[in-house]
């Protein structure tokens, strides 16, 4: 009867061990499910910081950065060193006069210094004998080498200012993509705000077809009404399901790509600050709006800078063309001994020294050929910076339309809001007066709950007009190249 007990205490104590762990590790999975509070300004800082194409494009600017920075490398003078080995096949006999120079030895023996060698002034010392000699060269023998040069043409120079000019334009892409960035995820976020309106309203459609159900089946059963009213309130029911599921997997698929856009896990559940501002319905000038998208649109200033690296390197290659100075040095040095036997630094005139310095000036003629390929790459250039030039036009053209369009756009979306406005006037007096027949006891509670639906789908259309302006007036705000909130915030363009 002991054991028993004393198992059960065990696990009891164990048990209690737990309970705190385990409530840790719940705590951690409430942490990790909670909702993020979030507003449109806050989910731009943050996408700013750790969206991924934009780090992507952050380091390429970097690169190019780099290689702008270091442009005069150009101007290294190639060095190269080397060292070999040589080993003769057959055995070489190094043959010859040498002459015979006066020895101390000759001194001893009365001989005097006069009768071999002479010294001349300004000349050196003449010796009066000379003897034959022939002696066996190394088989093996090493030598060194270093070579200096440096080729200059004016094209180098053009091509550093072109390095430049791909810099400049890669900060250019770079803040294109962060200003597309930024337009796209106000325009998401403003979306999954009008999705979100969307789903409720779905729901209380839903709760309100439930309703209507109910009251059929109850008057079916009171025989107030046929069973054919009864299916077709359970039909109308069941035809909502699918859009409900249709709008809330959007809404799902809209979170994913927001977090992914913000750097978050694709999970991550937002709860999004509905706009305190009220939309304003500001006067729009064509004219000047389309002047200023001509020079400010974020694509257009990519594509000029383009035709300007285009022209860089177009002269670049018609710089190459040019004569080019060339500098070299080279020195080499051989061991006239064998290399495996004699002391490597006994003497300097075991080392055999030469090398020269060379200044040329080389043109390459065959390119002026106009069949030559570097002239033919002149003209392809020449062709693409053409291309370019009609695709701007072609941009520049589009994007008048564009705006003009988004203009209409605009006034139509003012005009259907203004409409919108009466059918919400309407739709609130018509709900205060049926609750209030409903106080008297002339309407039921059904009546009431519809009114206050229709109320309820007459706002959310009135917040797709005011998605659809604001929308509109972000797109705008990215063609003329301004920040977004200056069109709503200056009150237009007049």
């Amino acid at each position: 009867m002991y054991k028993p007990r004393l198992k059960g205490g065990i696990l009891s104590v164990l048990l209690l061990a737990l309970l705190p762990l385990g409530a840790v590790l719940a705590q951690e999975e409430i942490q990790e499910k909670a909702v993020r509070r979030i507003d449109v300004d806050e989910a731009v800082a943050l996408a700013l910081k750790n969206n991924l194409s934009l780090k992507s494009q952050q380091v390429e600017v970097g690169t190019k950065k780099r290689n702008s920075d270091t442009s005069w490398k150009s101007f290294i003078p190639g060095i190269q060193a080397g060292a070999s080995i040589i080993g003769d096949n057959e055995k070489t006999t190094v043959s010859g006069m040498a002459p015979v120079p006066y020895s101390s030895e000759m001194g001893a023996m009365g001989i005097p210094r006069s009768m071999f060698e002479t010294d001349i002034p300004g000349v050196g010392t003449m010796y009066n004998y000379v003897m034959p000699y022939s002696i066996d060269a190394p088989r093996w023998h090493i030598a060194g080498q270093i070579q200096v040069s440096l080729n200059i043409s004016a094209a180098m120079f053009e091509a550093m200012k072109t390095l430049r000019l791909n810099y400049e334009g890669g900060l250019i892409g770079y803040d294109k993509a962060k200003i597309q960035l930024e337009r796209d995820l106000r325009k998401s976020y403003y979306q999954m705000l009008l999705v979100q309106e969307q789903v409720e309203l779905l729901s209380e459609s839903f709760a309100a077809a439930e309703r209507q159900v109910a009251v059929a089946e109850a008057n079916y059963r009171a025989g107030l009404a046929p069973e054919l009213t009864l299916l077709q309130a359970q039909v109308s029911r069941e035809n909502m399901k699918p859009q409900m599921d249709q709008a809330e997997n959007g809404l799902k698929m809209l979170h994913a790509q927001f977090a992914m856009n913000l750097g978050l896990p694709y999970d991550t559940q937002f709860e999004l600050v509905s706009a305190q501002e009220e939309t304003n319905y500001i006067p729009l000038d064509v004219a000047e709006l389309v002047r200023k998208a001509s020079t400010g649109k974020p694509d257009i200033k990519e594509l000029r800078h383009n035709i300007l690296t285009l022209k860089s390197s177009r002269k670049a290659q018609a710089l190459a063309l040019t004569p080019g100075l060339s500098l070299s040095w080279n020195g080499t040095s051989a061991f006239i001994k064998d290399p495996w036997k004699d002391n490597w630094f006994d003497s300097s005139d075991n080392w055999q020294k030469g090398g020269s310095f060379t200044i040329a000036l080389g043109w390459k003629l065959d390119s002026l050929i106009p069949w030559s390929t570097n002239f033919q790459a002149i003209k392809d250039i020449d062709d693409n910076i053409t291309t370019v030039n009609l695709g701007l036009d072609q941009l520049i053209q589009g994007t008048e339309i564009e705006v003009y369009n988004t203009v209409l756009q605009l006034e139509k979306t003012r005009i259907t809001a203004e409409t919108q406005q009466k059918a919400i006037d309407l739709a609130e007096k018509s709900f205060q007066l049926t609750e209030e027949a409903y106080r008297a006891g002339l309407q039921d509670l059904l009546q009431v709950q519809n009114a206050e639906l229709s109320l309820r789908q007459a706002r959310v259309q009135m917040l797709e007009q005011e998605f659809n302006y604001r929308n509109g007036l972000i797109d705008l705000e990215y063609s003329i190249g301004v920040p977004f909130g200056t069109l709503s915030s200056q009150g237009g363009t007049k």
